[in-house]
């Protein structure tokens, strides 16, 4: 019987992804293994290999479709063998096992994802890291969607893992409109997710077809061009939009004498680069210093997540340090993980590799997810000031600004010093304004004194 492709699922945020390139052409042998075809999700690039031998019998969608996730892109089966009467539908079904038990979350709602698949006895395909992680937090595999190949749960996919809040009625349109409930902001007591909040994000075409009319290009007002919205900007628009409307923020900002720090810079250049085969840049010595920071017992806060519907808090008591990365089509935050235990030429390293992968749209899902402190930088455009948005579930954000020549009082006189700002927006909902200083005056004694970055 012939196998059924799938569009894969490979974060719990994705909703659909993009065919860039097949990699085998229609009637081609494939091992399994081989790469297949290479996708864009939300927000990078990925190849999907074969999970079984055979030959590539149909190519439902070509390169440039853009398909909903765990729907049908081609088939692979023996030689001659007959397709399915389905192939070449608009709608195609999705495969037998994502049909087995629906992915839920702990509220036991139901989301358009694959579920877990099993192995002969029983057990859910997981990481060791998942299940040691998904044991310590008390979470049940079978309600988690696997990101890996064949549904296999990794330890983001568990830390990316959060309970939804919603009425039964919201429920069921979303199941039936094929809505993610992860996606939504909730407007009931609480935060829970209404009916009209799951109305509200139904396309217009899946409401009421008959009153279908979408506007084409020729159809704009003169002047005007209309274009699609990329998946990218589509997951940084739901992203931000969920952030901003969750959690009550507030911005500190600071100025910081980065005399030393640039001194000290210019005396690691050779060292690290020799060591490293990289140039240790300022991102590198703030993102470290945030890390020092954090690791401090008095702003565990800072280093924290609101979990269970924002009823418990988690304390991380390491630090997976996201770095915000602009390319030309939208914003990603590829992830430095177990920063903490880094040395400086280590960080530099480990900074470099996910920043080159973001920039060529190779990130994997797990590089992306279980940050527990972001920086944002963009000094290097001229910013003054801004206030960066949370990036959800992180309790705060630091921006980083340009680094001026400035005027200031020093020992008794007028100086020029090179003064950087930074902005900490900080959730109101686990850390107060005086933490939120304490925070950033031990981050501003640190930068301004950075032999301690060595030690």
């Amino acid at each position: 019987m012939a196998k059924e492709i799938i569009m894969p699922k490979l974060g719990v945020d994705m909703q659909e992804g993009e065919i860039l390139e097949w990699k085998k052409a229609q009637g081609d042998s494939v091992q399994e293994g081989d790469i297949l075809l290479e996708i864009m999700s939300d927000k990078t690039n990925m190849e999907i290999e074969a999970e079984d031998s055979g030959v590539l019998l149909k190519i439902v969608h070509p390169a440039g479709d853009v398909v909903p996730v765990t729907k049908v892109i081609g088939y692979i089966g023996a030689a001659g063998e007959a397709l399915p009467d389905s192939v070449g539908e608009e709608t195609a079904s999705p495969s037998p096992s994502t049909q087995e038990a629906p992915a839920q979350s702990l509220s036991g709602v139901s989301a358009p994802a694959i579920a877990p698949k099993k192995v002969d006895n029983g057990k859910v395909r997981a990481t060791p890291a998942a299940r040691k992680l998904a044991r310590e937090r008390g979470i049940d595999l079978e309600k988690v969607t696997g990101s890996g190949a064949n549904g296999r749960v990794h330890e983001a996919d568990v830390q990316a893992f959060k309970a939804v809040r919603v009425t039964p009625l919201a429920r069921k349109i979303a199941q039936d409109k094929g809505v993610d409930l992860n996606t939504l902001v909730g407007t009931g007591e609480r935060g829970k997710i209404t009916k009209e909040d799951v109305l509200a994000s139904v396309p217009a075409e899946k409401v009421a077809t008959s009153q279908k009319t979408p506007l084409a290009v020729n159809q704009a007002q003169d002047g005007v061009e209309v274009i699609k919205m990329s998946a990218m900007r589509k997951a940084i628009s739901r992203g931000m939009t969920q952030s901003y409307f969750t959690a009550p923020t507030f911005t500190l900002n600071y100025d910081i004498d980065m005399t030393n720090l640039i001194a000290l810079r210019q005396q690691l250049l050779e060292p690290i680069k020799t060591k490293t085969g990289y140039k240790v840049t300022f991102t590198d010595l703030i993102g470290l210093a945030v890390v020092k920071t954090l690791m401090k017992e008095e702003h565990h806060f800072l280093n924290a997540s609101l979990i269970h519907d924002a009823q418990d808090i988690e304390l991380h008591h390491f630090v997976n340090l996201g770095i915000a990365v602009g390319l030309s089509d939208g914003l990603v935050v590829p992830v430095v993980h177990g920063a903490d235990q880094m040395t400086l030429s280590e960080f530099v390293v480990a900074s470099k590799d996910i920043i080159q992968k973001a920039q060529a749209g190779k990130l994997k899902a797990a590089e992306m997810s279980g940050s527990t402190f972001s920086i944002t930088n963009l000094g290097m455009f001229g910013t003054k000031s801004f206030n960066p948005i949370i990036n959800q579930p992180n309790s705060a954000i630091l921006g980083i600004s340009a680094t001026i020549d400035t005027p200031v009082a020093y020992e008794g006189e007028v100086v020029i010093r090179p003064i950087m700002g930074t902005s900490l927006t900080i959730d109101h909902r686990l850390v107060d304004g005086m933490n939120g200083a304490k925070f950033m005056l031990d981050l501003k004694a640190l930068l301004e004194n950075p032999l301690e970055l060595l030690i």
